[in-house]
């Protein structure tokens, strides 16, 4: 490091975020719209504006920034609107149709009309090829080379530009998928990608791998192209340094990685604010909390207990299909600040179809005729009419309130405040109820968690949804607006590699589970030698996959790291096994001898982490920090409400609502008969009871 600026990037669905950590170790948040069709073009825009805070034009600034870490929305993007590449797939014979079976997974259970998902390789451009292994990895029938070739000119011809192969038991012995790719090259040497499946997902079964492996295929030539496109305005720009880009399981990594495992990067942005919440709970000491984060598109969900977000390795769905690795969870519905509202059949509906950031929400001034939840949160008093979005703005309220009346109040015969408190309501209880899915899912208790709330919209209505759910505690960092972003800059690099290997543990040799958990040590030694990290920042952690007989998913459980197993430490495994199943799912067979299904390596580099997660004030006096009064409509009337300057205050402020608490880019809103105080650690403490006053 050469003591220069440190950039965070999200990508969103409405604003690209931004977060710079300054030499001095100040930070500075900034938002650009979000250019869709080339996302690259809003992350230099925000660059080129944090560049002007400090005084210095884009080539000056990128010339002085040491690193960025960026979350992108590309593969979900590319799901979402199914543009992703035209895939062929080369597959073990007899299994040409695993990906249409999906384990007789069907997500409407009592909807026998619900259609299939989309098709990310038509069924003719799955070829099917004699091969075939044991689960030794023993030939039982060599590869056909010449069916191969065939496959690969026909997959040519039909417009193919991503290819995946998918072979049996490839995870055990990969000689056929290596040789499938330099047929590959040898007949179809234009082509974009190839994905094969024991790189992308080193295990079984079948359905999951043939999945994963779909679908890392189908996003992965957009993300090499968006990648080397932000690359390529980088450098141009005079940023020599390096890109990191947030995956799914939490931690950070170049494009070399993830250009080879897409899939791993669905998921990125959110991500990154799930790790920016465990950082900012962990100073308030606030170990169990659910992060919800609402932007101007989407609203993403994550429970966290004991202050570690859960990373889930098994039945992860996103958009309908299956993805087989590692992923923090978070759940995500269709309700942003840009979610419109609609009366069909008499009924009131706010969302998930969104107005983006072009033309955006009506008060906007950009074109804007639906009305969507900020028109409402501007017509009810929660947001400024003037000095909008960092002072770049001014709000139309007559053209919120000429659209809620047109979409809501006309068509419901109602008055236009009802009509926007009616949007307002619908929307908090559309994300409570998500929240509670997530909770309930888990077996949380809502009352017994904190909830930390983050984005652009999240403080504007964390006091609505925290009271549904019964929370009485908030937390809300004064970098909300960006916390995505600040999230990415505290990840650590992060590798998490599995190797199988099935058996029943009565019978494994360890020398063979040691010599897999040892190739796999080397494999993560050797992907992250060039971040050039010194040995004491790396950590590893060693686990072997078990599971009962017949069961369909297994458990991590430790594994003495760095050594030789022994019969002694298999049978250490297997007593901690059991706990930890009837911990976490609260039964054991003990009478029983478990299967190794495998062994797993997570490989953590230590990241440097900003020395502070806010920019903080001196203000602890609400008086002296008021900057005006304005009407806000808490359900009951408005009320006459003081508006807080949130940039002047430090660490002690504290005052009872109502207020409305008015930072860069975002409003902490505090309803009646709850209390505010903003704290060293820079987070923004409600009590929705309006009992606890924090000390300093």
């Amino acid at each position: 490091m050469t003591g220069g600026y440190r950039i965070g990037v999200d990508v969103g669905g409405t604003f690209t975020d931004l977060i710079s950590v300054a030499p001095d170790g100040s930070i500075v948040l900034d938002k650009a719209p979000s250019t869709l069709d080339d996302q690259s073009r809003g992350v230099m825009t925000g660059l080129e504006q944090l560049g002007a805070t400090y005084g210095m034009d884009l080539s000056d600034f990128a010339s002085h920034i040491d690193l960025i870490v960026h979350g992108t929305t590309t593969a979900d993007n590319t799901m979402i609107e199914q543009n992703g590449a035209r895939v062929g797939m080369l597959v073990t014979e007899g299994h040409r149709d695993e990906i249409e079976m999906r384990r007789v997974h069907k997500e409407q259970i009592w909807d026998p009309a619900a259609p299939a998902p989309f098709q990310i390789a038509r069924r003719r451009t799955r070829i099917a090829i004699p091969e075939r292994l044991d689960f030794e990895g023993k030939v039982l029938l060599p590869l056909d080379e010449e069916a191969v070739r065939a496959g690969i000119r026909r997959l040519r011809q039909l417009g193919c530009e991503s290819l995946a192969v998918v072979f049996l038991f490839s995870y055990v012995n990969p000689a056929h998928e290596l040789r499938a790719r330099e047929l590959i090259a040898e007949e179809f040497p234009e082509v974009a990608h190839v994905s094969l499946s024991h790189e992308v997902m080193a295990k079984g079964p079948e359905f999951e791998r043939t999945s994963t492996t779909l679908v890392n295929a189908y996003v992965a030539p957009r993300i090499a192209h968006y990648t080397s496109q932000l690359t390529e305005r980088l450098r141009s720009a005079g940023y020599d340094g390096e890109l990191l880009i947030m995956a799914s399981n939490g931690g950070v990594m170049p494009p070399s990685y993830v250009g080879r495992r897409a899939v791993t990067l669905l998921g990125s942005g959110p991500t990154g604010g799930v790790m920016g919440a465990a950082r900012a709970a962990s100073v308030a000491d606030a170990p169990n909390f659910v992060a919800v984060d609402m932007g101007g598109t989407s609203f993403d969900i994550c429970l966290v207990r004991g202050g570690v977000p859960e990373v889930k390795s098994e039945w992860n769905w996103r958009y309908r299909y299956y993805i087989g690795m590692p992923m923090v969870d978070v759940q995500c519905v269709g309700a942003g600040g840009g979610s419109m509202a609609r009366v069909r059949q008499g009924s009131l509906l706010v969302g998930p179809e969104s107005a983006g950031s072009l033309p955006g929400p009506c008060c906007y001034g950009r074109g804007g005729e639906r009305a969507t939840v900020t028109d409402a949160d501007c017509v009810l008093g929660y947001l400024p009419t003037t000095g909008f979005a960092g002072g770049r703005m001014t709000l139309d309220v007559e053209a919120a309130l000429h659209a809620i009346d047109i979409d809501v109040a006309q068509p419901l015969d109602i008055d236009i405040i009802d009509a926007a408190w009616g949007i307002e309501r619908i929307v908090n209880s559309n994300m409570a109820n998500a929240t509670r899915r997530v909770l309930a899912s888990s077996g949380a208790d809502p009352r017994q968690l904190a909830l930390i709330a983050y984005g652009g919209n999240g403080p504007v209505h964390a006091w609505a949804i925290a009271r549904e759910l019964g929370i009485d505690r908030v937390l809300v960092p004064k970098a909300a607006p960006a916390f995505s972003a600040l999230g990415l800059l505290v990840a650590d690099y992060k590798l998490d590699l599995m190797r199988s290997h099935v058996a029943p543990v009565s019978i494994i040799d360890p020398s063979v589970l040691s010599l897999l958990l040892r190739e796999l040590r080397d494999e993560a030694t050797k992907e992250l030698e060039p971040v050039g990290l010194p040995d004491e920042s790396v950590l590893i952690d060693e686990y072997v996959q078990m599971s009962y007989a017949g069961q369909n998913f297994d458990m991590s459980v430790p594994a003495p790291v760095g050594g030789v197993l022994t019969e002694d430490d298999l049978a250490d495994l297997t007593s901690r096994f059991h706990d930890t199943h009837e911990a976490e799912r609260g039964f054991a067979f003990r009478n029983q001898s478990p299967t190794v299904r495998g062994v797993r390596v997570v490989a953590r580099g230590l990241t440097p982490k900003p020395p502070s997660l806010a920019a903080l004030g001196v203000v602890t006096d609400a008086d002296a920090a008021r900057s005006g009064r304005r009407l806000v409509f808490f359900g009951d009337g408005f009320l006459d409400t003081d508006v807080i300057d949130g940039t002047e205050l430090g660490p002690g402020f504290f005052a009872e609502g109502p207020v409305v608490i008015e930072e860069h880019f975002t409003v902490v809103v505090v309803p009646p008969g709850a209390s505010v105080t903003l704290g060293a650690d820079g987070n923004y403490d409600l009590r929705l009871n309006g009992r606890a006053r924090a000390t300093t």
